[in-house]
């Protein structure tokens, strides 16, 4: 028994590795059982993802995109919590989660749309399992919520994954949700992304918890805290999650500790908050060349293959772009006819007035 059995968790929690960024096996008791084909395919979306990345900020330069949030050095926590989910499993992402929407099924010329601010953009296709992403900082997690009360109601084996950034979990919705989510041990998993900045608020001006996952105590869920650069720490959590939600076992909320290569934003200088050393010192923790290392000591990747795929992926964003440009321009009548199947007279009247 603790010497001070009226504290709680008042120790730190070493986030879990199971991939160092020499590419080795730190944790064979947690590497997640992946066929070579699966490896690959890991590979692929990651290095996709980073492509796509790089081309998706110079559209937004170039003013062919609207808002657009980068991702570089995220690609191991969202390509890896997707790619633990099954395709029924839902996706309730923030604004900076599009590529686990895309990998979810969502095509990418939507998700430009979705960008450029095109009503089409928001038109999830059938047996898609997505919501929209929310600018709202934290709303997401409360439409999860209704998503895995649904779930749980049904009795279906299904799971909703809801993504934040550190600085969302400091967002009163954050902590509403995961009290519900305790209450009626909801099959959702909460995965905070934390960069270790909200903007331009570092971590520690956040919240005085020892982490993120610590506050899944008072909530009565489970809390894991993760090395969000290590893509196979992340498939395992989340496959784990993922089993204690489909048992009714309830929600886990995770932390993934990673960090953000690019700014917050096409408008946002990182250079005033985050030092140089600091960059570096990430840099030399980056997922797809720790991967990268991984595959090719077991044969299954070359630098051959990793160009091969910045070549398609810049051939299919570029291919994208220019689909998601050529769809018909919203009008405010066709705005209003998409809202509801048969559209209420109020709306008649006001389309009509604007026609």
């Amino acid at each position: 028994m603790s010497k001070v059995p009226y504290e709680v968790y008042t120790e730190e929690v070493e986030a879990l590795s199971v991939l160092s960024p020499a590419g080795e096996i730190v944790n064979e008791e947690k590497m997640p059982k992946l066929t070579d084909d699966q490896l690959k395919e890991i590979m692929y979306r990651m290095v996709f993802t980073r492509t796509w990345d790089d081309r998706a900020v110079n559209l937004g330069r170039q003013g062919r995109l609207g808002f657009y949030a980068p991702v570089s050095g995220q690609e191991a926590t969202m390509i890896g919590s997707e790619f633990a989910l099954d395709k029924d499993d839902f996706v309730a992402p923030g604004y900076r989660d599009i590529p686990q929407l895309v990998w979810h099924g969502l095509p990418l010329y939507q998700a430009f749309l979705y960008s450029r601010g095109h009503q089409h953009g928001g038109q999830i296709p059938d047996g898609v399992k997505v919501l929209m992403p929310q600018i709202i900082i934290g709303a997401q997690i409360l439409h999860a919520m209704g998503l895995a009360m649904g779930f749980k109601l049904r009795k279906q084996k299904q799971v909703v994954i809801t993504y934040t950034g550190d600085g969302g979990s400091s967002e009163g919705d954050f902590y509403e949700g995961l009290n519900y989510a305790g209450v009626y041990k909801l099959p959702v998993i909460f995965f905070v992304q934390n960069n270790g900045y909200a903007i331009t608020t570092p971590f520690s001006k956040q919240t005085a918890a020892l982490s993120i996952a610590h506050k899944a105590v008072a909530a009565g869920i489970k809390g894991v805290k993760v090395d969000g650069m290590d893509v196979f720490a992340v498939i395992k959590a989340v496959q784990e999650a993922a089993e204690r939600g489909r048992n009714g076992e309830g929600a886990t909320l995770i932390e993934a500790v990673t960090y953000r290569f690019r700014p917050h934003s096409l408008s946002d200088d990182a250079s005033k908050y985050r030092s140089k050393e600091e960059e570096t010192e990430w840099s030399e923790k980056d997922p797809i060349a720790r991967l990268a290392k991984y595959l090719e000591k077991k044969g299954l990747w070359t630098e051959e293959d990793t160009a091969r795929v910045k070549e398609e992926a810049k051939a299919k964003v570029n291919e994208e772009i220019k689909k998601a440009e050529k769809t018909e321009k919203m009008t405010v009548a066709g705005l209003i006819d998409s809202m509801f199947e048969s559209t209420p007279k109020h709306l008649e009247e006001q389309k009509a007035d604007f026609e």
